[in-house]
């Protein structure tokens, strides 16, 4: 039981920190440069993308080894994680619509997006690889999307501040971002120590 907690903790702060899905592995860019000019809409964004992440990774582990493997159907496993996080992304959109209209509003475009984000599906591929249950895939699934709404909110509070900046006519707008994002991905190496 204690090396399960010990695994499930690893499991946490590698995904999350270590290894994290948009610092480390740049997946996901276009949310996490898109979405990032606001806290709120950071925010907002990030918990679409713990909700969406942690479901998909659940439902893909799931039908990976009760489904796809029995039938021997594994191959088909990039189509199917496919076609289930399209379906929870068109859940969150409804809802979205629905009942947080502002949240909605400010999204825009990048909502439907995550149904082609490539960190929803590589965390779900990532699972399947490492052979993780489907305990480990939900704790690897929310890890790696609690990373991503930690990067796009430190991200978008930096935005906001360098707003105030004088910043030279060249580097304004995305040059500066793209720069902001490389160091911010330099500051996250530092965590690779703690493992």
């Amino acid at each position: 039981m204690l090396d399960v907690v010990k695994d499930l903790l690893i499991i946490l702060v590698s995904s999350s920190l270590v290894s994290n899905i948009v610092l480390s592995q740049f997946q996901g860019l276009c949310p996490f440069l898109g979405v990032s000019k606001k806290i709120e809409t950071a925010a907002g964004m990030g918990g679409a993308i713990i909700f969406v992440i942690t479901l998909a990774s659940t439902v893909a582990a799931a039908i990976y080894k009760f489904i796809l493997v029995p039938l021997d159907i594994a191959y088909l496993q990039t189509i199917v994680f496919i076609l289930v996080i399209a379906a929870l992304v068109q859940f969150v959109e409804m809802f979205l619509k629905k009942y947080m209209q502002g949240l909605y509003q400010a999204l825009g475009v990048y909502l439907p997006l995550i149904t082609t984000n490539c960190a929803v599906l590589g965390i779900a591929l990532t699972n399947v690889q490492k052979n993780y249950g489907i305990g480990y895939s939900i704790v690897s699934g929310f890890a790696t999307a609690v990373g991503f709404t930690i990067a796009i909110v430190i991200l978008a509070g930096i935005r906001e501040k360098m707003e105030y900046n004088d910043i030279p006519e060249s580097f304004q707008g995305m040059p500066i971002v793209l720069i902001t994002a490389g160091l911010m991905a330099i500051a996250f190496c530092g965590f690779s120590g703690l493992l």
